[in-house]
């Protein structure tokens, strides 16, 4: 083998693309090969999104390394990574509607604050207070606010804290739990993905007729 046609490929998890657009090796890769053969690379098309493809594509190594040795027949690959890339369409979205925003916002606010009080009123938090109050200071209170103010505060805080968010703003490099669980579910579909869209990895009987 000649010199410097060693080629070490690792394939990106998920790349963004927009309709009608080229899809270049160095979109989907990253790698090491001899200076004099990276131009060359570069801009290798190696897929040309299409509306057939709607909005998930994926690409195969096995399909990136054919494409690569009709370029450099010699080229010997080493391949580091995932083998499979998952290419994500963008289409152009319309900006959301006012109204749509609002009547969203409108439903989960009293969604959540139902489903807080209904909680409450299942637990007896009410009688609780109650009773904290008069463990504390031995009178009866029909409405301890001095208890369930704090505690109403405390609800917001904790749920900023648990959700490491405040708006846009985050309050610290660890990810929350709902973070861990989209990045899980996010996987989980990824995974279903490269299964059931790769046609390289099936193989059916008619396939041989």
């Amino acid at each position: 083998m000649e010199n410097g046609q060693l080629l070490y490929l690792r394939l990106r998890h998920r790349v963004q693309l927009r309709p009608s657009q080229h899809v270049y090796f160095e979109d989907i890769a990253q790698y090491i090969v001899a200076p004099h053969y990276e131009e060359k690379l570069k801009r290798l098309r190696i897929h040309t999104v299409s509306p057939e493809d709607r909005h998930l594509i994926v690409i195969d190594v096995v399909k990136v390394i054919k494409r690569l040795q009709e370029v450099i027949p010699h080229l010997e690959v080493e391949v580091l990574g995932p083998s499979q890339t998952i290419i994500e369409i963008v289409y152009p979205q319309k900006s959301p509607q006012f109204l749509l925003v609002l009547f969203v916002w409108i439903l989960l606010f009293t969604g959540s604050g139902l489903a807080i009080m209904n909680f409450h009123e299942d637990v007896s938090m009410l009688a609780v207070h109650q009773r904290i109050y008069k463990m504390m200071t031995g009178i009866e209170e029909p409405h301890p606010l001095w208890l369930q103010i704090p505690y109403s505060f405390g609800i917001g805080i904790g749920m900023i804290l648990f959700f490491n968010h405040v708006f846009k703003k985050r309050l610290n490099e660890e990810p929350s739990p709902l973070e861990v669980e989209m990045f899980n579910y996010q996987q989980s579909l990824d995974q279903y993905v490269v299964m059931h869209e790769n046609k390289e990895v099936e193989k059916k009987l008619n396939d041989n007729t």
